[in-house]
This record gives C-alpha cells, structure tokens and sequence, in this order.
C-alpha cells in the first residue's frame, strides 16, 4: 500500500514542473489578453475603442500606423498606461502585440515588439509626450497614413 502510495506521489511530484509548463504556454496568448483587460481596457475599452470624452485614441484603424512607425513605437511604449504598468518589457511586449494583432490592420506590416525593444525604448528619454504625438501624427498624415483624433492641448 505504502509503496503504491509512494509512487503516485513521486509521479505527481515528477509531473507537476512539465504540467507548469504546458500550461504556462498554452495561456501566452490568453495571458495578454487578461493584461489588457486588467491594464488598458479601463480607458481603451474591451473593443478598443478608447473614449473621446476621456481623451483617450481609439486603436481602431490607427495602431499599426504607430505600430509601425520607429518613432511611433517608441511613443507606444511611453504612453501613460505602459509607463505605469506593473509588467515586465515581456509583457508588455506581449500586451502590445495582441492590441496590434486585434485591432491593427492585417495590410500594414508590423513587426512584433519584443522584450529587448520595449527595455530598450523604455530607456530612451521622451519629456513631453503629447508633443511626441503630434510630431508623429503630422508626419504620418503627411505621408497618407491616419491615426485616431488626439484630443490632448
């Protein structure tokens, strides 16, 4: 009995870091999702949207213009709501990619944002990110690329 006994637990104990594992993998994707939903969908809402009267853009036909941008994904990844989540650059990373994946332009080439980069941004100074906005904005539009209505002074 005690040997049976012994060898479940020893099975379960072996099993237990590959299950981690596999389930970890299997939510990547999910985990991203409940990111955003815990950190961005209070002002992007759950459709991505944003809201007008808060100030806040929609990602709606306007985040792969940014997205992929080089000056513009520097601008992404210093936004208030990234600056002030309690994520790793690999979360946020993978954040990002989801929001471009769901609401982005399958047509516009994005690349994925990855850890390294949003590490890297992060330590790229911006100070005034709403002029940042504008000076991307107004260069896009000149080029025939639209982003969403930015209501910022």
């Amino acid at each position: 009995m005690w040997t049976a006994l012994r060898r479940i637990m020893l099975a379960a104990i072996l099993a237990t870091p590959a299950l981690g594992a596999a389930a970890e993998d299997a939510a990547g994707e999910r985990s991203a999702h409940v990111n955003y939903i815990l950190r961005c969908a209070g002002c992007h809402t759950m459709t991505g949207e944003g809201t007008v009267i808060g100030g806040v853009p929609t990602f709606l036909d306007s985040i792969s213009a940014l997205a992929a941008d080089d000056r513009g994904r520097s601008y992404i990844a210093h936004v208030p709501g990234i600056n002030s989540a309690d994520l790793s650059p690999a979360g946020i990373a993978a954040v990002l990619n989801y929001v471009v994946k769901e609401w982005g332009d399958p047509m516009t080439d994005v690349p994925a944002f990855t850890a390294e980069e949003i590490a890297r941004r992060h330590a790229e100074p911006m100070r005034d990110i709403v002029a940042a906005r504008r000076e991307i904005v107004d260069r896009l539009a000149a080029d025939g690329k639209s982003t969403a209505p930015y209501p910022w002074p």
